[in-house]
């Protein structure tokens, strides 16, 4: 069974660095895609940022170019988002996604699979 753990949310100063992790065991995504998003109490689940697996090619929303940084490990089956400057208006949930496709990445009808998501909460 494919599960997608995701690790290294918590509290920060706003302007602090915060990094996520996601694994994934049971399947590989070397020529699929990685995406992060993220969904604020009341809001719907929003678009942050998307990695090829096999050339490495990263998609960010507007909101977050510049700030943020998507890797990917397929060694370990993991992917990153490193995030930087972060705003109180990045609090929300972050979920780990991934596809064996490579479109629509910046839609959820994209993914098919999700993690449970890790709280990131960005103090003023």
């Amino acid at each position: 069974q494919l599960q997608l753990l995701e690790s290294g949310g918590g509290l920060v100063q706003a302007g602090g660095p915060l990094r996520l992790s996601c694994a994934a065991s049971g399947r590989t995504f070397s020529n699929g895609a990685w995406g992060w998003f993220r969904q604020a109490p009341g809001t719907e689940r929003e678009f942050v940022a998307a990695i090829s697996g096999s050339s490495g090619m990263t998609y960010y929303a507007d909101s977050v170019k510049g700030r943020f940084t998507a890797s990917r490990d397929n060694a370990k089956n993991t992917v990153y988002l490193q995030m930087n400057s972060l705003k109180p208006e990045d609090t929300a949930v972050y979920y780990c996604t991934a596809t064996t496709a490579q479109f629509r990445l910046t839609t959820t009808t994209g993914y098919g699979y999700w993690g449970q998501g890790t709280q990131v909460t960005v103090s003023s």
